[in-house]
C-alpha cells in the first residue's frame, strides 16, 4: 500500500487544489498514468502516477486545497491488487475424468504470470504453459501478446512515441520514412491525418495568485542565485537563408519559424556543456540526465509558465517545431502534465516577437542558467573586413556564479553561435 501525494510541481509551490480526479476506486493504474489534475496557482497541471497498482481510495475530493505532501489517494501495490478474482473450482464431477484440454488453468500459471497477464489483458485460458509443470511463466503472456511488424520492433523518437499516445496511434503498425529507421512524428501524424481539435482549459487562472507566485519565485531567485551576464551577437544570415529555402520545399503546415533553431542550438550547446544543463541543490551541482529544455510562455492574462521539452537534444528541427507549438497550445488551454512543469534544467526564454534587442532573465531555481533571445534585426556588420547589413540576434546567457564561471559560459554562447552558422546540421 501507497499514498498518492500532493506532488511539488515548481520551486514555489507550497499547496495545490485538485481540480479534477481522472481515475476512481478500483481501478488499476500504470506508473505515468493521469490520475489528477492540480492547480497551481500558475496552472492547471495533469498529474501522473509514479506507482503501478490499484486505486484503493481518493481521499481528498475535488476542489479542496491541500499542502505539498497530503496524501490524496492510496494505492495497492502489491501482486495480489492486480490479479484477476480468484476462480472457483468446479464440483468434482463422477466418473471417468476428462482429456486434459490444451489450454492451461489460471492456478497454473506462476504469481508474477498473473500480475502481467492482468495488466497486459491477456486471458491467461489461451496461453500454452512451457514451465514447469506446464505452468504459464511471464515469457509465454510475453509471447502471446500481439506480435511487432515483421520487422521487429522499430526505435521511436521520445516526442513520436508521446504524440502516438495522444493520437491513440499504435507504434507497432507505423513504418518510418527517414533515412536512420527512426519513427518520427511525421510518420504519426500520417497515420492521424485528421487535425485533432484543441482541448478545451480546464481551469481558468487567477491573475492576481498568478503574479504573487512569478514574485515569489523571481525574488527568491534574485536573493539566493547570484546571477552572472553574458552576451553575445549572432550573425543570422546562414540561418536565414537556410530556413527561407527549407520552407519553400516543405507544405505551410510543416515550415519552421526562427524559434526553432534558437530551441535547438541551445539544447545541442547544454548537451556539449554540460555545466549549465542541471540544477543546484544544497549538496552542489547535480548535471541533467538528459536536456530538458524549458520554454518560457507568457500567458495571455499576464505571468508566464516554463514547461520543458524532454530530449531536445536529440529531436529534428521538425519535431521541435511541433513541440513548440503544442506546448503553447497547452499551455494557453490548461492541459499541462507535471512531468513537463518540473523537468527542465535549462530554460530559453524568446522574446524577439515583441521587438525586444536583448533579454537579461531570471534565472529559474533549481536550474543554473537561463538564455535569452532578443529580435532579429538587420544591422550593420562586418565580415571578412567589409561591412555590410546582415540579420543578427542577441543572445544572452544568465548562469548561477555558484555552479560555473564565466569563462563555461562564454564556451556555451560560443557553441550556440558555431552551431547556428550550420543549420543545416541541427
Amino acid at each position: 500500500m501507497t499514498d498518492f501525494v500532493m506532488p511539488s510541481l515548481g520551486a514555489d509551490m507550497d499547496e495545490g487544489t485538485v481540480i479534477e480526479w481522472l481515475v476512481k476506486p478500483g481501478d488499476v493504474v500504470e506508473r505515468g498514468d493521469l490520475v489528477a489534475v492540480v492547480d497551481t496557482a500558475k496552472a492547471a497541471i495533469e498529474v501522473e502516477c509514479f506507482t503501478a497498482g490499484k486505486v484503493r481510495e481518493l481521499l481528498v475530493p475535488a476542489g479542496t486545497k491541500v499542502p505539498v505532501g497530503t496524501a490524496l489517494a492510496t494505492i495497492d501495490t502489491g501482486e495480489e491488487a492486480l490479479e484477476p478474482p480468484e476462480r472457483k473450482e468446479p464440483a468434482p464431477a463422477t466418473g471417468p475424468p476428462p482429456a486434459p484440454a490444451h489450454t492451461t488453468e489460471i492456478d497454473l500459471a506462476s504469481p508474477p504470470a498473473r500480475v502481467f497477464a492482468a495488466r497486459t489483458g491477456v486471458d491467461l485460458k489461451t496461453v500454452h504453459g512451457t514451465g514447469r509443470d506446464g505452468r504459464v511463466t511471464h515469457g509465454d503472456i510475453e509471447r502471446a501478446l500481439p506480435k511487432p511488424a515483421a520487422h521487429g520492433r522499430t526505435p521511436i523518437s521520445p516526442y513520436a512515441r508521446r504524440l502516438a499516445r495522444e493520437l491513440g496511434v499504435d507504434p507497432v503498425t507505423l513504418a518510418p520514412t527517414a533515412p536512420d529507421g527512426i519513427i518520427r512524428a511525421k510518420d504519426v501524424r500520417a497515420a492521424h491525418p485528421a487535425p485533432s481539435l484543441p482541448r478545451p482549459s480546464r481551469h481558468t487562472l487567477d491573475p492576481d495568485a498568478l503574479r504573487q507566485a512569478v514574485a515569489a519565485l523571481m525574488s527568491r531567485s534574485k536573493r539566493e542565485i547570484p546571477h552572472y551576464y553574458l552576451t553575445s551577437t549572432i550573425d543570422l544570415f546562414a540561418a536565414t537563408e537556410w530556413l527561407r529555402e527549407h520552407n519553400l520545399r516543405v507544405p505551410v503546415t510543416e515550415r519552421l519559424v526562427p524559434a526553432a533553431l534558437l530551441l535547438k542550438a541551445t539544447a545541442l550547446a547544454a548537451a556539449a556543456v554540460p555545466e549549465l544543463n542541471g540544477h543546484w541543490t544544497d549538496d552542489g551541482f547535480r548535471p541533467g540526465e538528459s536536456v530538458k529544455l524549458g520554454v518560457a510562455v507568457a500567458l495571455r492574462g499576464g505571468g508566464l509558465v516554463t514547461p520543458a521539452i524532454s530530449g531536445a537534444d536529440r529531436l529534428t528541427l521538425p519535431e521541435t517545431m511541433a513541440s513548440l507549438r503544442d506546448l503553447v497550445s497547452r499551455v494557453r488551454t490548461g492541459t499541462l502534465r507535471a512531468g513537463e512543469l518540473t523537468a527542465g534544467t535549462i530554460t530559453v526564454t524568446d522574446l524577439g516577437d515583441n521587438g525586444v534587442e536583448s533579454v537579461h532573465g531570471v534565472i529559474y531555481p533549481p536550474q543554473v542558467a537561463l538564455v535569452g533571445f532578443g529580435a532579429i534585426s538587420r544591422r550593420p556588420w562586418a565580415v571578412d573586413g567589409l561591412l555590410g547589413v546582415r540579420p543578427l540576434v542577441t543572445a544572452t546567457l544568465a548562469g548561477d556564479h555558484r555552479a560555473t564561471d564565466g569563462a563555461t559560459g562564454a564556451r556555451f554562447l560560443k557553441t550556440v553561435n558555431t552551431l547556428l552558422q550550420s543549420p543545416e546540421e541541427l
